[in-house]
């Protein structure tokens, strides 16, 4: 199955304790995360990650539903649709 490419938004409310949650979740999933850019909010209680994937639509979707089981955690992916095998 061909690889594209993805991009996924993540809004991490009270960021000083939701984010060791989120760093174990987003490191069972290193293997398909080509970046990611981290800021935080103006109002330094919220965070928001935004991370690249190269993966099958599986990776990505189970990441997302993991995220959001987390209290305070949103998770949004966009699929580019661009396959790697052109």
């Amino acid at each position: 199955m061909a690889e594209n490419i993805y991009i996924m938004g993540i809004l991490v409310n009270e960021r000083a304790q939701r984010g060791p949650q989120v760093q174990e979740v987003l490191s069972r999933y290193g293997s398909v995360i080509l970046s990611r850019n981290g800021i935080p909010d103006p109002s330094r209680t919220r965070g928001i990650i935004t991370l690249t994937l190269q993966s099958d639509a599986a990776a990505p979707q189970a990441m997302k539903e993991e995220l959001d089981r987390i209290e305070g955690v949103r998770a949004e992916i966009v699929d580019l649709g661009a396959s790697l095998a052109h």
